[in-house]
């Protein structure tokens, strides 16, 4: 009796404010991603053709260098802050205390981030005599310290993110065509791109404090530790993830030269931006997925098994039409420069079905089962693959050897999870979907 007086409240939960804040927030990231997938398709082709190979390829290189500074500063924050603040968001001041520990953390882990950075730059000649580039392009980093991506998605106000996210890149994509006009502008790009992340970040900062009633609060010892714990095993995964990801042009980089950087990050920035057409779906259901395992196990993992089969059949669709046009695609948005970008998108055609079914088996599914450290674990294996590939191919096949190497170890990931699953009796394939 009890048990289904609660199925039908959420039912009825389901069917009304929280199917309608769903949708809300899907939109919202709908319209952001939208502008992910637009803005960079208008940049992209006229960037490529300016600046040409090798100081695109340059640009790339140093991005990939300071996504890891991003991700130190993001921690793991970006989940379990979210998770936070979406169990405790009717709590003003425990959101307020959240808030303040999470923030505190980043300052430091930012400060921390610079001088790191710094040391590199000026003891290590490849990085010394590009210095100003990377220093520019570290403003992604304060405006990502800056932006608390995990407070909206957490009190699920995700219009806040798509205004501001597209509002930095409106920026960016409007002072580029201003700006940059021949190949010795290169250094305009990463001082626009940290310009509109700065920018997005204060509005954010400020509409936290204006719009949801956040004071801050000096946090206790406890709390920052509490935070620093919650956070470690999803950052461990996401410093694992760049080992399979902003590593490879970072390798690529490290072992052949900007050129050849140019071509793999022409065609990874391609295929990141297809993959980026599923953000919505992920970013709208997990604090959702989030809170509906804690209420029931059951009507969560039949959800999941809606979530696959959507996911599965339009991002494997996506990745066929990639595969089969691969040089026709190449061809219109990068140029005849990039004929060598064409066998990297074939290769890497089918990572938006691989990297979607992977997101919802991990993400989705293994961390609001609180399966935390097998989730870490898996990716950790991912990433040993991946470097010991990245070192082997990479050598005796430039773009196309880490191009194999992203490809196998994203398969071992989805595979892996999958499987970890199935031994726990999570069918997030079930046949039976209701």
């Amino acid at each position: 009796m009890i048990h289904n007086v609660v199925i039908y409240n959420l039912k009825r939960l389901t069917a009304s404010d929280t199917r309608k804040r769903l949708l809300e927030n899907f939109l919202s990231l709908s319209v952001l991603q939208l502008a992910n997938y637009i803005l960079p398709f208008i940049t992209l082709p006229y960037l490529v053709r300016v600046l040409g190979p090798e100081k695109y390829g340059l640009i790339a290189f140093a991005q990939a260098f300071i996504g890891y500074f991003q991700i130190l500063t993001d921690y793991g924050f970006n989940l379990s802050a979210t998770r936070e603040i979406s169990i405790n968001r009717e709590n003003k001041d425990k959101v307020s205390e959240i808030f303040s520990s999470v923030m505190i953390i980043k300052i430091f882990l930012f400060i921390f981030s610079l001088l790191i950075m710094s040391f590199i730059v000026f003891f290590f000649d490849k990085f010394r005599e590009d210095r100003l580039i990377y220093y520019l392009t570290f403003g992604m980093v304060v405006g990502q310290t800056l932006f608390p991506v995990w407070f909206f998605q957490g009190m699920e106000k995700m219009k806040y993110i798509t205004f501001l996210n597209v509002l930095a890149k409106l920026i960016f994509t409007i002072a580029i065509f201003v700006f940059v006009k021949e190949v010795s502008d290169y250094l305009y790009v990463p001082l626009l791109n940290s310009f509109g992340f700065i920018i997005a970040g204060l509005l954010a900062f400020l509409i936290v404090f204006k719009n949801f009633g956040v004071r801050f609060k000096v946090p206790s010892f406890k709390e920052i530790k509490h935070q620093l714990k919650e956070g470690w095993f999803i950052f461990i995964s996401t410093v694992a993830i760049s080992l399979y990801t902003i590593s490879n042009t970072f390798i690529l980089g490290l072992f052949t030269n900007n050129t050849i950087v140019g071509y793999y990050s022409a065609a990874e920035k391609l295929i990141k931006a297809i993959q980026g057409l599923l953000g919505p779906i992920s970013q709208t259901i997990y604090p959702y997925v989030t809170k509906l395992m804690n209420e029931s196990k059951e009507i969560a993992i039949r959800f999941i098994r809606k979530i696959t089969l959507l996911i599965g059949v339009f991002s494997f669709a996506l990745s066929l039409i990639v595969f089969i046009f691969a040089n026709l695609i190449a061809e219109v948005i990068l140029g005849s420069q990039y004929v060598e970008s064409i066998i990297v998108l074939r290769i890497l055609a089918f990572l938006p079905f691989i990297v979607g079914l992977s997101n919802i088996f991990g993400i989705q599914t293994m961390l609001p089962l609180n399966h935390k450290k097998e989730f870490s674990n898996i990716l950790i294996f991912a990433s040993a693959i991946n470097i010991t590939l990245a070192f082997i191919l990479v050598p005796l096949f430039k773009h196309i050897g880490i191009s194999i190497s992203v490809l196998l170890s994203e398969i071992f990931v989805t595979v892996s999870m999958f499987l970890f699953l199935q031994s726990k009796g999570v069918k997030v394939l079930g046949c039976k979907i209701v």
